[in-house]
C-alpha cells in the first residue's frame, strides 16, 4: 500500500490561506501548524507590555505590535506570531498587506508549559536568522521574572535575568526602560487554566 505524500505549500499559498483563516497557524517547510490558545495571565502580560512600551517608543519612530502581527524569518521561510514585536525606523513588510513584519529589533515571548521548551530552543534558533533582532525577551507567567538575550556587535548573544517588582527591563535595541511592575501589575500568580497545546514543527 502506498501513501499519498502531503502537498507542501509555498509561502504565497500559506499567506492566502492564513489571511482567510479564523485561527492562526505558523508555517515552516511547506506546512501549516495551528497555534495554541492563550490563558488570561498570558494575555494580561502581553497587553501590559504593549501598553507600557507604546508611549515610550512612539516618539522615537518605533512601532509595537501585538500577537496578530506575523513575523517572517526570511532565511528559513518560517512564519510565526510573536507575542510582542518591535520595529523602528523604516518598517519592512513582506507585501502591501502590511501584515508580515521582516525587521523586528525586539521579540517577546510569554512562556507557558506547552511552549517554553520550544521558545527557548528551536524557535530562538530560527530567530537568530533575523539580522535586525537585538533583544529576545522571555517572560515568566509564574513570577515577576524576565530572561533577556542580547545580540552583541560580534553576533554572539549575552544573557541576563531581571527579577522582582522593583526591577527594570532595559531594552538595548530601542534604549527603553520598562519597570517589571508595569508588565505584571494585573497578574495574579495563583493557579491558572492551561490552554490546549499546539503541535510544534519538527
Amino acid at each position: 500500500m502506498s501513501s499519498v505524500p502531503t502537498k507542501l505549500l509555498t509561502p504565497a499559498e500559506y499567506l492566502a490561506r492564513e489571511r482567510a483563516a479564523e485561527f492562526k497557524s505558523e508555517f515552516y517547510k511547506g506546512e501549516m501548524f495551528a497555534m495554541a490558545g492563550a490563558n488570561r495571565r498570558h494575555n494580561l502580560i502581553c497587553s501590559a507590555f504593549v501598553a507600557a512600551a507604546v508611549p515610550l517608543l512612539r516618539p522615537h519612530g518605533c512601532n509595537v505590535f501585538g500577537s496578530d502581527m506575523r513575523v517572517r524569518v526570511a532565511d528559513t521561510n518560517f512564519y510565526t506570531y510573536p507575542d510582542v514585536s518591535i520595529a523602528c525606523g523604516k518598517i519592512e513588510y513582506e507585501d502591501d498587506e502590511l501584515d508580515v513584519l521582516l525587521n523586528p529589533c525586539v521579540i517577546v515571548e510569554v512562556l507557558s508549559k506547552s511552549t517554553e521548551r520550544r521558545d527557548r530552543g528551536w524557535k530562538f534558533q530560527k530567530y537568530w536568522n533575523i539580522p535586525t533582532l537585538v533583544d529576545y525577551i522571555l517572560i515568566s507567567q509564574d513570577k515577576p521574572l524576565i530572561e533577556q538575550f542580547i545580540r552583541k556587535q560580534d553576533g554572539l548573544w549575552s544573557f541576563q535575568h531581571v527579577e522582582g517588582d522593583s526591577a527594570v527591563l532595559h531594552l538595548i535595541a530601542v534604549r527603553c526602560e520598562i519597570p517589571l511592575r508595569d508588565i505584571f501589575q494585573d497578574v495574579d500568580f495563583g493557579p491558572e487554566d492551561v490552554p490546549r497545546p499546539a503541535e510544534p514543527p519538527a
